[in-house]
């Protein structure tokens, strides 16, 4: 007969949480920041316009909400496994990338374009289609609202872990979801209005459609969310606790 396996016990932040150690946390880091800049791209590359309406309001949204829901599905499994400072980590390396596209975009713009570019693309059209992403409008938008609602998303998680004693996770992902995504929708919005790459036509109907879309695709993705917690759980060794932990941005 086989010996039972030992079982881990859970270990709060200040316990074997050092990230170095974690052999998926560099995987699941670069599937984040590959969301993020993805995401931020489509952002400005179409408006979608679903056909129908909601209390009078159109559905419609940017192009960077069919992926970007996933950042927040990666968050949770960052802060549900790893802790919340591991998460704080990787919430600055997307940070990071987020900005080093923009100063990319921000570079192509100002550089001269060449003849046979200019003949069948053209200035007009990047100016249309990425010249958010080279003003900064979007980059600005996405970096406030990201830090905004990451972290958001992070800390109630986190502290909702903790509350709960580990149980409920289906609780905490969607309803630390309900609190970032909310943050995260009406600042990027906001910011990216202020700049002027949405029209305030759009302000309302983009903040609802996006805010229900990502916390819609959040509770769909729930047994995904579980499946990979319990998968990285095992395959780490670890369930991190936040106990005691400063939710500090630095």
């Amino acid at each position: 007969m086989n010996p039972p396996k030992k079982q881990t016990p859970p270990q709060s932040a200040g316990k074997g949480a050092d990230p170095s150690r974690f052999r998926h946390l560099g995987t699941v880091t670069a599937f984040f920041a590959a969301i993020l800049v993805t995401s931020n791209v489509a952002s400005s590359a179409k408006i979608v316009n679903l056909g129908f309406s909601v209390f009078g309001i159109t559905m419609a949204f940017d192009g960077g909400t069919l992926l970007f829901p996933l950042s927040y599905v990666f968050g949770d499994i960052l802060t549900e496994v790893y802790g919340f400072r591991a998460s704080r980590r990787v919430i600055w390396t997307g940070f990071a990338c987020l900005a080093l596209s923009g100063l990319t975009f921000l570079l192509l713009r100002l550089l001269p374009g060449d003849g046979e570019w200019e003949r069948y693309a053209g200035t007009a059209a990047y100016e249309a289609i990425l010249g958010g992403m080279g003003s900064g409008g979007i980059v600005l938008a996405s970096l406030a609202g990201y830090l905004t609602g990451e972290f958001s998303n992070s800390v109630v998680l986190s502290r909702m872990k903790v509350l709960f004693r580990g149980r409920f996770l289906w609780m905490r992902t969607i309803g630390s979801t309900l609190a970032g995504e909310f943050l995260d929708s009406f600042v990027f919005v906001l910011v990216a209005s202020l700049a002027g790459v949405f029209g305030w036509g759009a302000f309302v109907s983009l903040v609802l459609t996006n805010y229900l879309f990502k916390c819609a695709l959040e509770a769909a993705l729930t047994p995904l969310t579980y499946l990979a917690v319990g998968k990285l759980k095992k395959a780490e060794g670890v369930d991190i606790y936040d106990e005691g932990v400063k939710y500090s941005l630095l």
